[in-house]
């Protein structure tokens, strides 16, 4: 435990990839921009967290990293396919978490939406601050 911050675990779902967030965890954000939609499939909803307070155990190498752009990566379970982590790659002391993947109570709430301009037409979203973001 750091500073007083309830650890939070998680996992994928086949339960290869396991984590433990031993520092705090910002509020949840739901992403819409293009890159988030299809990594996970609608808004990527996420929080972060300082990248020293992420420890993953990944005994059988299972967590894979792509970078579909030069300024973002995503993780993934290569054995379920779970959406685990996305990182910008000009904050790397910074790392988000697929809030889905924490185990509950989360103790988190939705905050925020982004990207609002990219979200798919099919989706209607909730009473939350809007950023366009661009």
């Amino acid at each position: 435990m750091t500073d007083g911050v309830q650890p939070r675990e998680g996992s994928c779902l086949c339960g290869d990839v396991t984590y433990v967030v031993t520092t705090q965890l910002r509020d949840v954000v739901n992403c819409h921009c293009e890159r988030c939609r299809r990594f996970s499939g609608h808004h990527l909803a996420a929080t972060a967290t300082d990248v020293e307070g992420l420890v993953v155990s990944d005994p059988s190498d299972r967590l894979r990293w792509f970078a579909p752009v030069a300024e973002v990566e995503y993780a993934f379970c290569s054995v379920c396919g779970s959406s685990m982590f996305w990182r910008a790659t000009g904050a790397p002391h910074r790392i988000s978490i697929c809030a889905g993947t924490i185990d509950p109570p989360t103790g988190l709430r939705t905050a925020e939406a982004w990207w609002v301009s990219q979200a798919s037409d099919y989706h209607s979203r909730p009473a939350l601050p809007e950023r366009d973001t661009e």
